[in-house]
């Protein structure tokens, strides 16, 4: 019997470790193509921006008006933003077609004062129009 040549043998070991990495590859490769086949690759481009919005109200001028600043974040397609109370929905009109930090928006609300409880949200529409997202609301509380 060689016992010897039992323990320093090491041919079975290169076999065993491709089939593992071949069947690690073909599951990366299904988990991929199912991913895509089911639709769910379509939405990772469709994330939401991440802005910071601000709202300032002003009645004492004699028209009513709400301002709607860019604070902060990423700069947004001003396609695919509208302000929205509910019933009416507003764009928002830059010359440079790009909503970036500082920019604003002043809505003239014609119907009377606000009395309390309207509530105001900038909304992000992805290009597709599949996903939309509330990036920011703000509720008067009179």
């Amino acid at each position: 019997m060689q016992i010897k040549r039992i323990f320093t043998e090491s041919r079975a070991v290169s076999p065993v470790i491709g089939v593992i990495l071949m069947v690690a590859i073909t599951v990366i490769l299904a988990a991929v193509i199912g991913t895509f086949v089911l639709g769910l690759g379509d939405q990772v481009g469709d994330t939401a921006p991440q802005a910071s919005f601000s709202f300032s109200y002003d009645s004492t001028s004699g028209s009513e008006e709400l301002t709607i600043t860019h604070e902060s974040g990423d700069a947004i397609d001003e396609a695919r933003i509208v302000v929205t109370d509910g019933t009416t929905e507003y764009t928002w009109d830059e010359s440079d077609d790009k909503i970036q930090a500082g920019d604003d928006r002043s809505i003239a609300l014609s119907s009377s004062p606000l009395s309390g409880g309207e509530t105001y949200r900038v909304v992000w529409t992805s290009e597709s129009g599949s996903n939309s997202a509330t990036l920011q609301k703000w509720t008067y509380n009179a």
